[in-house]
């Protein structure tokens, strides 16, 4: 586990990760499962960037954690999913 970063401990309902394995602790999906997902995006949903520093910060921990997962499939487990608006001109 990543120094400084304490075990996660499910608690019902919120799809908290549980590291190291970062799994769902409400349905043992893969975190972020497909409902914490909906709620970031409700979260989040009037300030984008900082839902990116936050799953970017998950990624670099869930990155230590899982050496031997690709690190193209966690970018697009972790942030590859967030929606992308159009940018200013």
């Amino acid at each position: 586990m990543t120094p400084g970063v304490e075990a996660s401990e499910p608690r019902s309902g919120e799809h908290v990760p549980v590291t190291p394995d970062w799994t769902c602790g409400s349905c043992g999906d893969e975190w972020p499962c497909a409902t914490k997902r909906r709620h970031l995006l409700i979260e989040y949903q009037v300030d984008r960037a900082s839902l990116s520093v936050y799953l970017g910060s998950c990624l670099a921990a869930a990155t230590h954690d899982l050496r031997s997962a690709p690190v193209t499939a966690l970018q697009d487990r972790f942030i590859g999913w967030v929606p992308r608006g159009p940018r200013p001109v």
